[in-house]
């Protein structure tokens, strides 16, 4: 059966600019960028991935949110590769220390987990607001079907949600020695978010906070098409994590991968239901 597409969903993304900023002054002050004219209701995000802090994935999404109005932007991510970790946590206390994305935009390493992240910033007040959403990403990879449960950039959006806050997880497939394109990442990113924002920045969700677990693909020829949603597949089952098509003109899926493999965007839960 054909899952239900956002219409009008893919925005122009204009890049951001990608100079160095100087570090925070301690640990507490993670550098954030605010374009809001007074008066207007800023959306603030808080941003981590399972990369760690100096990976290209958040560098993209961090640079493509800062070029969002009235935005700000916080980012609290692994101070190294934390791919494959899935929810895990660390006991005890957290050692946080300042660092930098590779384009320099100030950022707040966490010596831990994905969800180590989540936290020490919500949980132990690292930083001195709380979010209206939470992005993790974008991935290196996507993070479909079985992945999902190993993944840190869903473990650490499965923590977000578990705390009542907005989440997103944000993974970029590779296909055949393809190179993720972030570029096409960022774009679904901010269209997810232009799509949410009222009822983001309005908190007018209630008790079922906007949230999912976006994945998209790379293309090698043809264009990305969607967002679709799809449930999570449980298993293989004979299916290919890396068999995209982007040029398929398929229309029907059954689960995130094959929709992903029709060169879709595909949006799932972040916790499966059943």
């Amino acid at each position: 059966m054909r899952g239900p597409v956002l219409t009008g969903f893919r925005w122009v993304v204009v890049a951001a600019c990608v100079g160095s900023l100087a570090a925070c002054s301690s640990a507490k002050s993670a550098a954030t960028t605010t374009t809001t004219p007074p008066g207007l209701k800023t959306l603030t995000i808080l941003v981590t991935n399972d990369d760690g802090v100096g990976a290209p994935g958040i560098n993209a999404v961090v640079q493509g949110l800062r070029a969002l109005p009235h935005t700000r932007v916080t980012v609290v991510a692994p101070l190294t590769n934390q791919s494959g970790t899935g929810g895990k946590t660390t006991k005890g206390k957290l050692v946080v220390t300042r660092d930098t994305t590779a384009s320099g935009y100030p950022a707040l390493a966490v010596h831990g987990y994905p969800a180590d992240t989540i936290v020490w910033a919500i949980d132990d007040h690292g930083i001195s607001f709380r979010p209206d959403l939470v992005v993790s990403g974008i991935n290196f990879g996507q993070n479909i079907g079985p992945l999902a449960d190993l993944s840190g950039t869903v473990g650490a959006a499965r923590a977000a949600l578990r705390r009542g806050l907005p989440a997103l997880a944000s993974s970029q497939g590779v296909d055949d020695g393809l190179g993720p394109d972030f570029a096409e990442g960022v774009i679904q990113v901010d269209a997810w978010i232009a799509l949410h924002r009222t009822a983001l920045v309005e908190h007018s969700y209630g008790s079922h906070p906007p949230e999912g677990s976006l994945n998209v693909p790379t293309c090698a020829g043809g264009t990305v098409r969607g967002p679709v949603f799809a449930p999570v597949a449980t298993s293989l089952g004979g299916l290919s994590l890396t068999a995209v098509n982007c040029a398929s003109t398929a229309t029907t899926f059954s689960n995130d991968i094959e929709a992903f493999n029709n060169g879709e965007a595909v949006i799932s839960p972040l916790f499966p239901a059943g």
